[in-house]
């Protein structure tokens, strides 16, 4: 996918991924920048999960919300 389209697509999902994840700061959501391995490293950080399941629960919820990297 083209970097730019990613970008555009992450900023119209970060308030949803704060609704999932409310552990995770304005600042987590600015180092993250729309990289799924961003995210799943911090969900697993914030959250206090193993790794697998940062995977699991990042994996449920692009298929819930559709959304592509």
């Amino acid at each position: 996918m083209n970097e730019d389209i990613a970008k555009g697509n992450w900023k119209q999902f970060k308030g949803k991924v704060k609704e999932q994840w409310g552990k995770l700061t304005d600042d987590d959501i600015d180092v993250i920048d729309g990289k799924r391995e961003q995210l799943v490293g911090k969900v697993q950080e914030r959250v206090g999960i193993a790794q697998d399941e940062a995977e699991k629960q990042v994996s449920d919820w692009e298929k819930t919300h559709k959304y592509k990297w």
